[in-house]
């Protein structure tokens, strides 16, 4: 069975390879290679104007680095920017003025801020849960009033949580789920895959559309480079299901494409949600060795707080619709009685590239320093900004026990040299790391003092907090939290430790490789 597997996983290969070099990918990637090429002759010609064109440049490089300066926006970032600015005014202020002409992202703020004006109306917190909180003066008030106000996304409570703390775990229980489904099933995420997983799915999916369930399937562009074909949503319409992709890759530069939809969100009949870090694809259930052991979770929702989750979709999915979606269609829950006395408080929420507000990485700073006995983190990359590295270090150095795990068999070393960058300064604050022996750590979870969780798509990196489109679900006093605790613990058993003295140990190329690339990591 096993070399049955191997062979279909390696046939597949091969016609992702073929897509690579023959099709619509290389394509693509050649156009944009012209691109590229056009603008390298066009300095050239350029040239012939040296002493004007330098000092032109020169001049626009001053400018753009006083407005720099002055900008509202993140050190890390403006570090980054300076750097090429002043060394190679030139090449530097061109490329800084082609990424902030980016007309792609103001008319994706334009269009998703639409449709977030259209859901206002669903998203309001319930006058008895702000009465109930006022009344505890409970420790979430700030938080919830920050979504509630900055996000869009209401507080709460009669919502039960499932964890999975693993895409196996996940796996099954999903299959039970969507063979349940009655009305309509919503699935937007970053990856999907064809394979085991996903060829079970969508067996079920299109048996689901012939007895009248409305399907929609919405994925990241990504997709179509290597993993599906570009037409792949035509042949899924064909089966009797609503499908798309989100922001297709295009032959053309621009740095809208750096903003994927990076979500996993799967909503069924508006009862039950799931959310985390398991895209639909074979590694994510170890079906398939990519880095070792693959280590992920999942938490599903049931009870009011899915509400929140549909609206996510439903506004993502209309993106680039025309007319008006019938919302209040999808949003008549049947509220399940025996979970009504569920303890505790949810908050979904979500983030997008298209806000001025750092919506994850406020939620994760609220977190550490409210922190008093514990923060427990699982993450794939560590590549944070000054805000992040003072927040855990401080946590550090209240006494609070810090630890991260993070992959041991990385799936981008790049990503992995940087994030080894940081083990020192953290390592000496009292922050402890681990590496997860067996294989790649793809979780993305932060537990806290007993009583606190967020389980979701955010990462710990640069992209995650301010380039993709995320969500997650923030946890309050719910049964489920020491669930999630115990599995930390039992990863951490899994994991090995990495000190000061092991981190000097490390090749000297390697670490010399991490602090260059760290310079460039909020452009990366």
């Amino acid at each position: 069975m096993e070399m049955q597997n191997q062979k279909k996983y390696k046939n597949r290969g091969m016609r992702a390879v073929f897509r690579l070099l023959f099709g619509r990918t290389m394509v693509t990637m050649l156009l944009l290679v012209f691109q590229v090429v056009l603008l390298v002759a066009g300095f050239n010609w350029l040239n012939g104007y040296y002493e004007v064109f330098v000092t032109v440049f020169t001049v626009i490089a001053g400018v753009i680095t006083i407005y720099i300066i002055n900008c509202n926006e993140n050190p890390a970032f403006k570090l980054a920017w300076m750097l090429p600015v002043c060394l190679f005014p030139v090449f530097g202020a061109a490329l800084f003025i082609f990424v902030q002409v980016n007309p792609g992202n103001r008319g994706l703020r334009k269009k998703l801020n639409r449709r977030i004006e259209e859901t206002k109306e669903f998203c309001i917190t319930e006058s008895r849960i702000l009465r109930k909180i006022k009344l505890e003066n409970s420790p979430i008030k700030g938080l919830s009033r920050y979504i509630r106000e900055i996000n869009g996304y209401p507080t709460y409570d009669q919502t039960e949580i499932t964890y999975f703390s693993s895409g196996e775990e996940k796996y099954e229980d999903l299959l039970i789920e969507l063979k349940n489904a009655k009305k309509f099933i919503f699935m937007e995420y970053f990856i999907i895959d064809q394979g085991i997983v996903w060829d079970t799915i969508l067996g079920i999916l299109v048996e689901k559309a012939k007895q009248g369930v409305e399907v929609r399937i919405m994925y990241d562009g990504m997709c179509s480079l290597i993993k599906l074909p570009y037409n792949y949503p035509k042949e899924l319409r064909k089966k009797g299901l609503k499908a798309k992709m989100f922001s297709p890759i295009k032959p053309l530069l621009s740095t809208h494409q750096n903003n994927r939809d990076h979500r996993k969100i799967l909503v069924i009949d508006g009862n039950i949600a799931y959310n985390g870090g398991i895209n639909l694809a074979d590694e994510y259930i170890n079906e398939r060795k990519l880095y070792g052991h693959w280590k992920d979770v999942a938490v599903k929702l049931n009870g009011d707080a899915v509400r929140s989750f549909t609206i996510m979709f439903l506004q993502m999915w209309n993106v680039d619709e025309s007319g008006k979606e019938e919302y209040a269609r999808y949003l008549v829950n049947e509220r399940n009685h025996r979970i009504t006395h569920e303890k505790g408080y949810v908050i979904p929420y979500c983030d997008a590239p298209t806000n001025r507000e750092d919506v994850a990485e406020t939620v994760f700073l609220d977190l550490l320093y409210r922190s008093e006995k514990y923060v427990h983190i699982m993450t794939p990359y560590l590549v944070i900004d000054n805000e992040l590295q003072v927040a855990l270090s401080t946590a550090a150095k209240r006494g609070v026990e810090v630890i991260i795990i993070l992959p041991h068999i990385p799936d981008k070393k790049y990503a992995f040299y940087i994030a080894r960058t940081y083990y020192p300064q953290l390592l000496e604050a009292g922050v402890k790391i681990y590496e997860y022996s067996p294989g790649f750590m793809h979780a993305k979870v932060f537990v806290s003092d007993h009583e606190k969780a967020v389980v979701g798509s955010i990462n710990l990196d640069f992209r995650s907090l301010y380039e993709h489109f995320e969500c997650a679900t923030y946890i309050y006093r719910n049964r489920v939290i020491a669930e999630i605790e115990i599995d930390f613990q039992n990863t951490l058993r899994k994991s090995k430790e990495i000190t000061l003295k092991e981190y000097k140990q490390f090749s000297f190329l390697t670490r010399g490789i991490g602090r260059i690339l760290r310079i460039f990591a909020p452009l990366m």
